[in-house]
């Protein structure tokens, strides 16, 4: 079963220079799955949350191009809180947790890479589902 023990913060590689510093991923390298999807995140207003569900098959790896934002993943019976805010650390996520991404900072911008294509079918938008599908071995 995956628990938020799972996710992990994963520090990619940074390259400092006078000129403006350089940092990236690679797929199956940094990011432990097949890159299917790009998307980002960007104009949040304040108070404003994203994410609220989880997903069945897709695995996600986000990272803060630019400001914060923190990502609660829940595993049905614990939660963790990760504060994203720097370009040089992605967030792994694994299937069959809850995510929620909430506090975005002013201007801030999150890049999310995913294992999957997009699948409506792949997504527990209700908590209440979520919560009886972990219940019941299902995800």
């Amino acid at each position: 079963m995956v628990t938020v023990e799972d996710v992990k913060i994963i520090e990619l590689p940074k390259f400092l220079d006078a000129r403006g510093n350089l940092s990236f991923a690679e797929q199956l390298n940094h990011i432990p799955f097949e890159i299917k999807r790009t998307y980002w995140i960007y104009d949040v207003p304040g108070g404003e949350a994203r994410g609220g569900h989880a997903f069945r098959e897709n695995q996600e790896f986000i990272v803060a191009l630019s400001g914060a934002f923190d990502v609660v993943v829940d595993d049905g019976e614990n939660k963790k809180v990760f504060t994203l805010n720097r370009s040089y650390y992605g967030l792994y996520i694994p299937q069959c947790l809850w995510r929620t991404m909430e506090n975005f900072s002013t201007n801030s911008l999150a890049l999310e890479f995913g294992s999957e294509h997009f699948d409506e079918e792949d997504y527990v938008r209700e908590y209440g589902d979520f919560l009886k599908l972990k219940k019941d071995g299902k995800i």
